[in-house]
């Protein structure tokens, strides 16, 4: 079996045969946190025209060579003020932050080292060319790259785009992503359950996953554990992004998820991992989409599609690894595990930075929900080990923003 970073690493070199997505054009809204399709080059000087820093006084420096020289003050220039208005020589112009400094104008004094008296202004120090005057382009010049293809769209990036005055950004468009629940004993929310009977939870969950990922989820109709059902539900499929099957992918009679994939003409590249949970799962293509065949249980569901399914979809929008800060941190209580599997083991985070402990659920079976839902992180307990001491660091992938930062330098994976 492979090795969980050895399976991740197969699907992204197959991911990265269809990444990113084709560009759409969005508005600065709407790119917040996707990667950018195109450079964005500068349509114009940032600023677009010399103004001043402070509120204060504009003069020629030449007027003002040394401390308590007296200018007349010629006229008042605010914000919005169109630019072009020329200073007379020999006097200055009271200008307030944003306004454009006048022709002839080639510094700004403070307010604050200024004296004013009716008409007239004493400035208490020597003028200097160039003070707290913010000139045409020096923020950016036309024509320059402020955010390269592959950036994030952060907050930042939207408001020099806004600046520049560029309302919408080209990004990978989102992925369009089936999600398909199978077993007999589904049923959907909302109609009747008989005996031997269970909600659909599954696809709710994953479907939740997927939008958390920055994908447009789909749900399919839940499949029955026949060949016929699969196909149908497949043929739905057909056109999307990328497929996320959970159930049907283990060794029963009645596992049929692969079979059904490979007669509808998908390749497999891979099934099973040597990891818990999550061991029975399977990756492959079908066409250009490809497919995630996670367990039935839903613990396994979530967990597998938290290391496999959610950096291929962010592969796909053209982001990089999946975005979870993973930090080092203790384990709490001892841990007894297969030597050759890597186990996540689903955890809170408690204490602070530099000295945090990863406290394990009560519950880490793969079966129960209450295990997933509120969960903080996943610590990574590494194959080769069987037993790790109570204090033991290892390494935590974070799930929720509230956890604490346990170390400095912790890095996105």
């Amino acid at each position: 079996m492979l090795t969980p970073a050895q399976a991740l690493r197969r699907i992204l070199r197959r991911v990265a045969e269809v990444s990113p997505l084709p560009a759409e054009r969005v508005t600065l809204a709407q790119a917040l946190g996707r990667a950018l399709s195109e450079d964005v080059r500068a349509g114009r000087d940032l600023p677009a025209f010399d103004n001043a820093q402070m509120d204060g006084y504009a003069l020629r420096a030449a007027d003002a060579p040394r401390a308590d020289a007296v200018l007349p003050v010629a006229f008042e220039v605010f914000a919005g003020d169109r630019p072009g208005r020329s200073l007379p020589p020999g006097t200055c112009a009271r200008i307030f932050t944003g306004a454009p400094v006048p022709g002839g104008a080639d510094c700004v004094e403070m307010q604050e080292e200024v004296r004013r008296r009716g008409r007239s202004a004493r400035f208490r120090r020597a003028a200097v060319r160039g003070r707290f005057v913010r000139a045409a382009g020096s923020d950016v010049a036309r024509g320059a790259v402020v955010a390269r293809r592959g950036d994030v769209v952060d907050p930042g990036t939207i408001g020099l785009a806004a600046a520049l005055g560029r309302a919408e950004l080209a990004v990978p468009r989102r992925p369009r992503v089936g999600v398909l629940a199978t077993g007999n004993e589904v049923v959907a929310l909302g109609g009747p359950i008989g005996p031997g009977e269970i909600f659909d939870s599954n696809s709710h969950a994953l479907a939740a996953a997927c939008a958390d990922a920055g994908a447009v989820p789909t749900l399919l109709p839940i499949a029955r554990d026949d060949i016929p059902s699969l196909r149908r539900a497949l043929d739905v499929a057909s056109g999307l992004d990328a497929l996320v099957t959970t159930g049907g992918v283990s060794v029963g009679d009645r596992d049929l998820v692969k079979k059904a994939l490979a007669e509808a003409g998908a390749r497999l590249d891979f099934w099973r991992v040597a990891m818990r949970p999550g061991k029975p799962f399977a990756f492959g293509t079908w066409g250009r989409m490809p497919f995630f065949g996670l367990p039935g249980n839903p613990a396994s569901a979530l967990v597998a599609f938290e290391i496999f399914a959610r950096p291929a979809l962010r592969a796909l929008q053209g982001l990089c690894g999946s975005g979870r800060l993973r930090v080092r941190a203790r384990l709490a209580v001892a841990q007894e595990k297969p030597a050759g599997q890597t186990v996540f083991l689903r955890c809170r985070l408690e204490g602070s930075e530099g000295d945090a402990r990863a406290e394990p659920l009560a519950s880490q079976q793969s079966g129960h929900l209450a295990s997933v839902a509120g969960l903080d992180a996943l610590a990574v307990l590494p194959a080769g080990r069987a037993r790790l001491r109570a204090g033991t660091l290892v390494e935590v992938v974070v799930l929720r923003s509230s956890s604490p930062s346990v170390r400095p330098g912790a890095r996105i994976g």
